[in-house]
């Protein structure tokens, strides 16, 4: 959609990048970096200060402990880390329970390790989970499960009573669970991130996926991290020392600098609700239907009040015909199933969300 976008000059809210700059005092502790001599190799599992930071940054959220010299990992981006997580567990004919709709690395790193991807289709327009369906689809064969909260496409969040079944449902069990939390620090209406970590039982099976790109608005810069019990890390750093190794130096120390300061990633949840507030009001008077998202950068638009096309074919429509681009939901969901739903990304300058809503406005 973003090469859609571009051929034909249409606003691209549908890539979930923002188009504004990082803090320039985060630019600038790169550039120090890297004059001060941090140009080599950085050890294997990331330098010991960000290590360090993120570990300060867990015990200051959460109250738990990771330990920085065994049990974190800072990873060429998130979706590097879930690749290696994935590579490192999942052999031929073991199991992996995916919600739909699901961010899109997912599955081929499954298939890819042979493993077989068991797919749990969540409803439009809560997006909420049948727990019951999810204890039905649980048997030996199950190795790992996959959540991702706050989620990419819809939006939704986690609850503590889903935190709390999801702990019931694999006490017991030595099901891996991979945690996606990205968006960690994006969540709305006072709302908090029930992260993996806060459950003691989910911990101890569990990796903490994370992205300092979502964070501080440098997608392009692929640095993030993963937290895990030792024994687990053990494993994925046999796997993550052969496929990266290691992660730009400078950038690193950069962030470790940069973390020290809590406000700089605590002040994350305000800056964008005020973004998806100011984007919903504008839009208040379209036919199109909405929930408010409750974390990430991403809004899903119901248009069934608009057309009866399906929703690769409307958001091409919308791109070429009204130059504005969207993701199809659809693309997500098990067999494409299709909700009449297009996800917006909001990480976007206040002068884009206008121009964007004066297009809304009018189809």
């Amino acid at each position: 959609m973003s090469g859609l976008a571009q051929q034909h000059g249409a606003i691209n809210l549908s890539q979930g990048f923002p188009n504004f700059d990082s803090d320039p005092k985060l630019s600038d502790l790169v550039t120090k970096a890297m004059k001060s001599g941090y140009n080599q190799y950085a050890p294997m599992p990331g330098i010991m200060e960000l290590r360090s930071a993120i570990a300060d940054k867990f015990l200051r959220l959460y109250n738990v402990s990771y330990k920085p010299d065994t049990e974190i990992t800072v990873t060429a981006g998130a979706t590097q880390a879930i690749f290696t997580i994935i590579s490192a567990f999942i052999r031929s004919g073991d199991e992996v329970i995916v919600f739909h709709p699901a961010y899109d690395c997912y599955e081929p790193a499954i298939v890819l390790n042979g493993g077989i991807t068991v797919s749990v289709q969540l409803k439009a327009p809560n997006y909420s989970v049948d727990w019951n369906e999810v204890r039905q689809l649980i048997n030996a064969k199950t190795r790992m499960i996959i959540i991702n909260t706050p989620q990419n496409p819809s939006g939704t969040v986690f609850s503590e009573a889903d935190m709390l079944q999801l702990q019931a449902l694999l006490k017991g069990t030595d099901i891996i669970l991979l945690s996606d939390e990205v968006y960690e620090h994006i969540v709305f209406d006072n709302e908090t991130h029930q992260s993996v970590c806060l459950f003691a039982d989910l911990k101890s099976r569990s990796f903490v996926v994370a992205s300092f790109g979502k964070t501080f608005h440098n997608t392009g810069w692929k640095v993030g991290y993963c937290c895990a019990p030792e024994a687990l890390m053990s494993e994925f750093r046999k796997v993550h020392q052969f496929n990266v190794f290691c992660v730009n130096h400078p950038t690193q120390k950069a962030l470790a600098d940069y973390l020290r300061e809590p406000m700089h990633y605590l002040e994350i949840s305000a800056f964008y609700q005020q973004k998806r507030d100011f984007f919903l009001n504008l839009i208040k008077t379209s036919r199109f239907a909405l929930k408010p998202s409750k974390g990430t950068y991403f809004q899903v638009l119901d248009y069934t009040g608009i057309t009866d096309e399906n929703d690769v074919e409307f958001a091409k429509r919308l791109t070429i015909e009204h130059k504005i681009a969207a993701i199809p939901i659809s693309v997500f969901n098990y067999q494409h199933k299709d909700d009449k739903v297009l996800r917006f990304c909001f990480a976007k300058t206040d002068e884009t969300l206008l121009r964007a809503a004066e297009i809304l406005n009018r189809i």
